[in-house]
């Protein structure tokens, strides 16, 4: 009798186990499923800062890159492109070019340096905005007496012309064969000329004859595009 309620005994501590049993495991298949959702939610916030934070990134990276390309642009060079061919041959109608800004910074223009600067005569008889910008070769230094005479150019009385080799074919339109023309560089300011001079608005035909130094923007150094398509040329030191 004894061994029958010991077995009986055991018999129910087992079943009240397998009630245990069966009570617990809901509970923890449903701590489990909290957990993975859990998991799942902080996947997807994280996916969703990172998202967030690659798409903040891409921003920074681009208007850093417009910050850079606007310092470079107006202060350290000048990318210009030449609508007319008064520099032909050294600069085709149609060709790109890049100017140093920085060339002139700490020293002063230099006969035979070909600059980028504001048309003396611009906003002066309805300008286009075209009109704004040219590009010529520096003739004429500040304090410089310049003589043109029979398609030649002499300096402060000098009786040996320039040697103008750049120029495209021989000078015959307002060359001083007619009439010697002779001009006296101001102080802070350059005489400009044109290398195509038979097709060249320039200081000849100037309201306001000479560039005052602070409107030199900058030297042209080398072009990139001629004729349609790339074409890397520096533009060579000329000295006379």
């Amino acid at each position: 009798m004894e061994e029958n309620n010991l077995e009986n005994e055991y018999i129910n501590e087992e079943n009240k186990e397998e009630v245990e049993n069966t009570y617990i495991e809901p509970q923890v298949q449903d701590e489990e499923k909290e957990k993975k959702k859990k998991l799942r939610k902080n996947k997807g916030e994280k996916e969703e800062f990172s998202l967030k934070k690659e798409i903040f990134s891409w921003i920074k990276i681009f208007i850093i890159a417009v910050v850079i390309a606007f310092v470079v642009n107006n202060c350290i060079i000048m990318n210009a492109n030449v609508p007319s061919g008064s520099m032909m041959n050294t600069i085709l109608k149609g060709d790109r070019m890049i100017g140093l800004r920085t060339a002139y910074w700490f020293t002063d223009p230099e006969r035979g340096d070909i600059a980028i600067f504001e048309n003396p005569d611009y906003n002066e008889n309805g300008s286009l905005a075209e009109d704004k910008y040219y590009v010529k070769r520096v003739i004429g230094l500040p304090g410089d007496k310049v003589v043109i005479k029979n398609a030649k150019i002499y300096i402060n009385d000098s009786e040996k012309p320039l040697n103008e080799s750049y120029l495209p074919e021989e000078w015959l339109y307002v060359n001083g064969e007619d009439e010697v023309l002779e001009y006296k560089v101001p102080k802070d300011c350059y005489f400009m000329l044109g290398d195509n001079r038979n097709n060249s608005n320039d200081a000849r035909f100037w309201t306001n004859t000479f560039v005052k130094r602070d409107k030199i923007l900058a030297k042209a150094e080398f072009k990139y595009w001629s004729n349609k398509k790339i074409d890397l040329e520096m533009f060579d030191k000329v000295t006379y």
